[in-house]
């Protein structure tokens, strides 16, 4: 008969899914000697070894698979009962876990600031991160709900529209195009641009734009953040596609202007997203049904189901 504790299985759980025993570390706020400790109490009961390194990359073992595959059935169904238990407890006492892509950073800092006015004693943890890691949390469960643009295909993912997401082209108020009408697609052949790393929404959705309409944009910098894409713009480096409502500011103080350019803005919405399967709790089907009662416009008939 095994011998073993959640505790385990939840250090265990961390180390697999990063193969890292100092990121599970950090994640689970422990040192890494006391991570060690647990995998190696766990191998000691089970009896096989659960994990190798070689240099310093970590491995699982066939053993290490099979207890990583049930140990995320297990975090599954504790964080099933902790939704039971918190809806028990009622909405106003409730915790939402919300992960947001970095691109509706904005949008959702607003929603939320507008909710917690509603209901002033739910606690909320707001994770800003990039489009990877957002469906990295949705797929360990890590998170209630997330909010982001187009949800890809081939992943277990319920995902709603709720709110417009227009992109546009931006450009430094002294570029050479910025006070042109009606602006040809053609024109924009060759110019630099300044995009997100590989694996963005945003840079994905121009990407298809352009080459759907056979242009071949002028070599530029890829930067992982929004604001630095702005600045970049702003100092004259080239043109970049960006959210609409991610430059308002800087619209109003006439350091970026919109072009007015032929085919946009592209059209595209932002969605509420889950893990399909998941129990919601009753604060997270409050937002949710925030969200979609909140929109500029509303949801799709039928949720997007991938999976």
């Amino acid at each position: 008969m095994l011998h073993l504790t959640l505790r385990q299985l939840k250090v265990f759980e961390a180390v697999a899914r990063n193969l890292s025993y100092s990121r599970a570390a950090r994640e689970l706020h422990l040192t890494q000697p006391a991570v060690s400790m647990q995998v190696r109490q766990l191998e000691d009961s089970i009896g096989l070894p659960l994990t190798e390194q070689m240099g310093k990359k970590v491995f699982l073992t066939e053993a290490g698979r099979e207890v990583f595959h049930y140990s995320q059935s297990v975090a599954a169904q504790l964080a099933d009962l902790e939704t039971a238990l918190s809806q028990l407890k009622g909405l106003d006492q409730g915790q939402l876990k919300i992960a947001v892509a970095s691109t509706a950073n904005a949008v959702a800092t607003d929603l939320l600031a507008r909710f917690r006015t509603e209901h002033p004693n739910v606690s909320i943890h707001l994770d800003v991160t990039n489009r990877e890691a957002v469906l990295n949390q949705l797929a360990a469960n890590d998170i209630d709900l997330a909010i982001m643009g187009q949800p890809p295909e081939g992943h277990d993912i319920v995902a709603t529209s709720f709110m417009e997401n227009p992109l546009v082209v931006i450009a430094p108020p002294n570029h050479l195009l910025a006070k042109k009408k009606k602006i040809p697609i053609q024109a924009l052949d060759g110019q630099p641009f300044l995009v997100r790393e590989a694996g963005s929404g945003t840079r994905g959705a121009a990407e298809r734009f352009f080459s759907a309409h056979g242009i071949t944009p002028g070599t530029g910098l890829t930067m992982n953040t929004n604001e630095a894409i702005k600045q970049a713009v702003q100092a004259g480096m080239g043109l970049a596609v960006v959210a609409l409502h991610t430059v308002s500011l800087e619209r109003e103080a006439g350091r970026l202007v919109v072009l007015n350019v032929e085919g946009f803005p592209i059209q595209r919405h932002w969605h509420v997203a889950h893990r399909k399967g998941k129990r919601l709790s009753a604060t997270a089907e409050a937002f949710r049904s925030f969200l979609l009662d909140s929109g500029k416009v509303p949801p799709t008939s039928n949720d997007v189901l991938n999976g």
